[in-house]
């Protein structure tokens, strides 16, 4: 099996993907480094976008990066590498000129010379790249950010990300705190420094790179500390108990999923919705949420999420009878609790909307759930041993592995790496095939957006030292 190419917006999916209703206007060859590599970019945003939301001059362009599975790319360029299928002939000349190894940067910014100007709806072509009469001088290049430090797991397949935009990470780092702090009151003083290393800014900035605004941001970010709230406050770390566990969760999905009652216990149910630091965050998080999205995507949220509370009630079940799943028990119930609700609202986060039925189709759900899947796993990877520091038995798949099929932590640990890499294949395999059967733009760009979410979903977790350390067994 060939090495992950870095993640692209996005990765692993076929020609057909690439060339689904492109236009390119190619910049002309020049004999330096700076034309070679932005032609090529140009060539490469053009091969990944499909035009399904606009980008004007308020919102920065996201950093596009060429695909990196084999069927989304065309020959080979001595001394550059492989060129996006829908490159033309003037982007190859451009990137022959430039130097070997020379980096593949983002896109001017507007201002720099382009313009991006933005599609009239779904459906239309892709981003086209329109020369300005008059180019300005282009300003000093910002500093590079420095990349976060953090071990990868050896062995494990994943794909690289570029590193997030620092200054949409600050902005979004400093409006969660202030919604957690001053919105719904989510945690007390002596538990700042573990909100801050968290990350969630970070985090969320790096799955979702192409969210149009701060504002699409945020809908995922307050979902995201919402549904930790829940997890830490109901079921684990902070005054987590697996008794009584379905009482709560039933009240707080009450929060995500409206009662309808009579009216005499309307305003009961109203005022309950503020009794706890998880009610009062899932009230706010999706009150937002459905501001910015469709009734559609709303249900198909609420779909997800009531799937992951039923995982927490089978974990906390085994919790309460000491029983240790079997390894395809613990994989069940780990397709329920897992991170399937974040990569299903790519597309709200994003600006646009995959339609329902398209949503429904059974190769969109198998997607969907093999993503969900493999990026639990690689939860229970990171965490390893902060679980093993924790009281009791906390069951991840390394521990199951172990116990049930008699290895040592060493192997068990060893065998959860390669079942991650099984479903990252199978992932990816099964979005390729879909992306190829469906050669619709939303489809094309929910497929990446997906893709990237599980790129950005491991490069959290491998750069979060303050959280995650990696056991000693290489």
């Amino acid at each position: 099996m060939p090495e992950p190419g870095p993640s692209p917006l996005q990765s692993s999916l076929p020609t057909a993907a690439a060339h689904f209703g492109l236009h390119v206007l190619g910049r002309a060859a020049a004999p330096s480094e700076t034309a070679g590599a932005a032609a090529l970019t140009a060539a490469a945003a053009a091969a990944t976008g499909d035009g399904t939301a606009p980008v004007t001059a308020s919102t920065p362009a996201p950093a596009i990066v060429p695909p990196a599975g084999p069927a989304a790319l065309i020959g080979t360029v001595p001394g550059v590498g492989t060129v996006p299928a829908a490159a033309d002939a003037a982007a190859v000349v451009a990137a022959l000129a430039a130097p070997a190894g020379a980096a593949v940067t983002a896109p001017p910014p507007p201002g720099a010379g382009f313009v991006l100007p933005g599609p009239t709806g779904l459906g239309t072509a892709a981003l086209s790249l329109a020369r300005r009469a008059a180019a300005p001088e282009l300003p000093e290049p910002p500093e590079p950010v420095a990349p976060v430090v953090g071990r990868p797991i050896p062995g494990l397949y994943f794909h690289p990300v570029p590193e997030p935009d620092p200054v949409r990470v600050d902005e979004v780092s400093r409006r969660i705190k202030a919604w957690a702090l001053d919105e719904v009151q989510l945690y007390p003083e002596d538990w700042e420094g573990e909100f801050d290393g968290f990350s969630v800014g970070r985090y969320m900035v790096a799955c979702h790179p192409d969210a149009p605004t701060v504002e699409h941001l945020m809908i995922a970010t307050r979902l995201m500390v919402a549904e930790n709230a829940v997890d830490d406050c109901y079921c684990e770390d902070h005054g987590g108990s697996p008794i009584g566990l379905g009482g709560r969760l039933l009240l707080a999905h009450t929060a995500l999923d409206p009662l309808h009652t009579t009216t005499e216990y309307q305003p009961l149910w109203a005022e309950s919705l503020h009794a706890d630091a998880p009610r009062r965050a899932y009230r706010s998080a999706m009150e937002y949420f459905v501001a910015q999205s469709t009734p559609s995507q709303a249900d198909r949220f609420r779909h997800d999420m009531a799937r992951l509370h039923m995982g927490y009630l089978a974990e906390a079940a085994w919790a309460e009878t000491d029983h240790m799943p079997e390894v395809w028990e613990y994989l069940a119930m780990r397709q329920f609790n897992n991170f399937r609700p974040c990569p299903t609202i790519t597309d709200t986060v994003g600006g646009y909307e995959l339609p329902a039925d398209l949503h429904a189709q059974p190769a969109m759900q198998r997607v969907l759930a093999l993503a969900g899947n493999a990026t639990t796993i690689v939860n229970d990877l990171y965490s390893y041993m902060k679980e093993l520091d924790s009281p009791g038995t906390h069951l991840n798949l390394p521990v199951v592995i172990a116990d049930r099929e008699g290895v040592s932590d060493r192997e068990g640990y060893l065998k959860a790496v390669e079942v991650h890499n099984d479903l990252m294949r199978d992932f990816e395999a099964e979005a390729a095939a879909l992306a190829e059967a469906c050669p619709v733009p939303t489809v094309q760009r929910f497929l990446r957006g997906v893709a990237v979410w599980v790129d950005g979903n491991h490069y959290w977790h491998q750069t979060n030292t303050y959280r995650y350390s990696l056991p000693d067994f290489w």
